[in-house]
């Protein structure tokens, strides 16, 4: 049995701007095989280096867990672009009851301090970004997943266009399980893989979509061992990596996909209309057909 950790880094710093203790144990969700923050003892920890994420209460949420698991006196080193969370992290420290000594480097915010005594807002804050049921969804969610409390747009294009699936398949980036639910409707289809680089869809989806025909790996699909012989593949691929739009995450999204498939099994995928993936999707597919144009978005069937 591992030890107990005594330090996390939750992401990926840059080390040019912080340092991270050599024992440092990974506790970010988008990091497959990581450790869970929150399931770490209270008081546990002597330091903690945050790569904060950029939205409100996914951030807030993962600044709480880190100060409730930190040890009286242990410290906490958090750092965002200015641009995205990080002109407000000192406000949002000081909030919770720390003091901080703020600097600036190269557009990053870093704040340091030390947990001390009187801490507020911690639970509030831990609650607000914990898993819950959303009413008007109907499903498990959490605060930090993609689209985490609204349909999006490019699913339900998705949806409207896909007709009823068989055999064995595979959904990649699956979220919470909103396109699984719809595939898995059709009583011909025999399996269906659910694969998504963020813990919290995965247990999201573990809860929304219940069958005995499913599934459930916490993976990056792009290194993801692969499920060979499909019959069909549905994805809505993401397309920003720390932020930042990157147009190669859908075209190695594709690539995968034509590796899972058999020869005449196919991929149905939306993406938005701006992104260019007509090249990889001929290069890859024998036969490529542009199902749906609307609302911003297209809708793709690829044959190989």
């Amino acid at each position: 049995m591992s030890p107990a950790p005594t330090a996390c880094v939750y992401g990926a710093p840059p080390p040019e701007l912080v340092d991270c203790p050599p024992d440092a144990v990974q506790v970010s969700p988008l990091v497959p095989g990581s450790a869970d923050l929150a399931t770490l003892a209270t008081g546990s920890l002597s330091a903690v280096v945050m790569a904060a994420p950029p939205g409100t209460v996914e951030r807030r949420y993962a600044v709480a867990l880190a100060l409730k698991a930190l040890k009286p006196g242990g410290s906490l080193t958090v750092l965002a672009p200015k641009d995205k969370g990080g002109s407000r992290l000192g406000k949002e420290l000081a909030a919770f009851g720390c003091r901080v000594d703020e600097t600036s480097r190269r557009h990053q915010r870093i704040c340091a301090c030390a947990k001390g005594d009187g801490l507020a807002g911690v639970d509030a804050a831990i609650t607000a970004g914990s898993p819950a049921r959303l009413g008007e969804l109907g499903l498990w969610s959490q605060p930090g997943v993609f689209s985490w409390d609204r349909l999006d747009p490019g699913t339900t294009q998705l949806l409207a266009a896909v007709p009823p699936l068989a055999g064995r398949g595979a959904d990649l980036g699956c979220g919470i399980g909103v396109i699984a639910i719809a595939v898995l409707k059709s009583p011909a289809v025999t399996a269906l893989d659910l694969v998504d680089i963020d813990r919290r869809a995965v247990h999201a989806a573990g809860r929304n979509v219940q069958d005995s025909r499913v599934r459930l790996h916490w993976a990056d699909v792009r290194s993801a061992e692969i499920m060979g012989e499909l019959d069909f593949v549905v994805c809505n691929p993401p397309f920003h990596d720390g932020g930042a739009e990157d147009r190669a995450l859908g075209q190695a999204f594709i690539r995968r996909a034509r590796a899972m498939l058999k020869t005449g099994g196919a991929l149905w995928m939306v993406a938005n209309r701006h992104l260019p993936y007509e090249a990889v999707l001929g290069e890859s597919f024998k036969s490529v057909v542009r199902r749906a144009e609307t609302g911003g978005f297209k809708v793709y069937e690829a044959r190989r």
